[in-house]
């Protein structure tokens, strides 16, 4: 059976998930890119450092922004929205976005063996504290859709 999901249920699949889709396009090229988010409710969360995606947003701030969950190929929910990019650049605003993406990640750890990276001295790090910037960015929903296969 073949159907679309509710307000609700879209909020439900989105609220469960972390990691999603987004697509961008800066006129002439098209990018789509998996990316970790927080759900807000009107809004996605996300941060990243500056690159290509950053770049193709700032040229053009309408996006697109997918989820699903696949169990097969007759069971399955998918949840497309359509958004526009709004960098956060407001101090304390950019502080909170930062707390809160923290707090969601932490609990998500898997065990007591999955410590923060601050509690870890020992862990290597890529990148010296400082070297690159996170940009903390919302994509703010404009529309929404959500579809389903259940076989029954």
């Amino acid at each position: 059976m073949l159907g679309e999901l509710t307000e609700t249920e879209i909020g439900a699949l989105l609220e469960r998930n972390i990691i999603g889709r987004l697509g961008c396009n800066d006129g002439t090229n098209s990018y789509v890119v998996p990316i970790s988010y927080v759900f807000m409710g009107d809004h996605i969360l996300c941060h990243s450092y500056e690159g290509l995606k950053i770049a193709m947003m700032r040229a053009n701030p309408n996006v697109c922004f997918e989820v699903d969950e696949i169990r097969d190929y007759s069971n399955w929910r998918c949840v497309i929205a359509w958004g526009v990019y709004l960098e956060l650049s407001d101090k304390t605003e950019i502080e909170n976005a930062k707390q809160y993406f923290s707090e969601e990640m932490l609990e998500l750890k898997v065990s007591e063996t999955a410590l923060p990276p601050d509690a870890q001295p020992e862990r290597p790090r890529p990148h010296a504290p400082g070297d690159k910037q996170s940009i903390y960015y919302k994509i703010v929903f404009t529309a929404i859709s959500g579809r389903y296969e259940q076989q029954i």
